[in-house]
């Protein structure tokens, strides 16, 4: 694992989140590690039906468009869009889960451009204007991004890259789904407390966990409203807003029923205009 010091970590990154992207052990088992994970498959539904099929020429032939996967991990979300006939462009900050997603889709001679970068740096020498008919940024990457700013430098990233009238998905958890945690309702009234103050750029919503030995594994979770704002500076429409159930295997059921404590987190379907 590389180790920088905590001012060398590039924008938005913080130690846990650098730590966890480059740690190979972390890629390469995390098909493993999130084999039985529910949200993939309804994920996955969503996708398919956001992004359709890819563009066609005169005949039929296929144009082979391109869907940008914006922290792509393993590449699981984006496999299945190139079986399609997509073109895959993966995104990532770990060069490790890079190499996972080359060696998937050499074996199946599938046609990808890998791209290591930082979501926040994503400069038009990385990666060109509107260079991807769609886009997704998926299993909380935008939450892994610390610092209002920096998010909203990613969503415009992310926008810049999306050619018009191009779609953008999203995954985010939910802070209010908190609550239903053991000492859930008292770490968010310390997190809104905090948030107020800003002390050390702390942000409500803000959490550090240990997860898969990363002892202080970073992810921001969002209010429904600051998630709608920021879409809305980034310029970006929102063309559905999906409230996921408890275990994030479909849809929230009754969505008008208290969504803001019975939402584990949304996918949200945008678009360039």
């Amino acid at each position: 694992m590389q180790r920088l010091p905590d001012w060398r970590l590039p924008p938005g990154v913080p130690r846990g989140a650098w730590d966890y992207t480059q740690l190979r052990s972390i890629a390469d088992d995390y098909d493993a590690y999130h084999a039985d994970n529910p949200l993939f498959a309804f994920e996955e539904s969503v996708l398919a039906e956001t992004f359709g099929e890819p563009p066609t020429l005169v005949g039929g032939v296929s144009s082979s468009g391109v869907i940008a996967d914006l922290g792509c991990g393993s590449g699981r979300a984006l496999l299945p869009l190139m079986r399609r006939g997509w073109r895959g462009l993966a995104i990532d900050l770990s060069d490790a889960m890079l190499d996972v997603v080359r060696a998937k889709a050499d074996a199946e001679s599938l046609p990808v451009e890998c791209v290591c970068a930082n979501l926040v740096e994503m400069t038009p020498d990385l990666v060109a204007d509107e260079s991807a008919d769609h886009a997704m940024c998926l299993f909380s990457t935008l939450g892994m991004i610390r610092g209002r700013e920096h998010r909203l430098t990613a969503l415009r990233h992310m926008r810049r890259i999306l050619k018009p009238g191009g779609k953008l998905v999203l995954h985010v958890h939910n802070f209010w789904f908190n609550l239903r945690d053991p000492g859930g309702p008292w770490w968010a009234l310390r997190s809104l407390a905090k948030g107020a103050v800003g002390k050390g750029g702390y942000e409500t919503g803000d959490k550090t966990y240990p997860y898969r030995g990363v002892p202080n594994f970073f992810l921001h979770v969002f209010r429904e409203r600051e998630l709608r704002r920021d879409l809305c500076e980034a310029n970006l429409k929102v063309l559905r807003w999906l409230s996921l159930d408890v275990a994030r295997r479909h849809a929230l059921p009754r969505p008008w029923l208290l969504p803001s404590l019975r939402t584990n987190g949304w996918i949200i379907v945008c678009q360039k205009e």
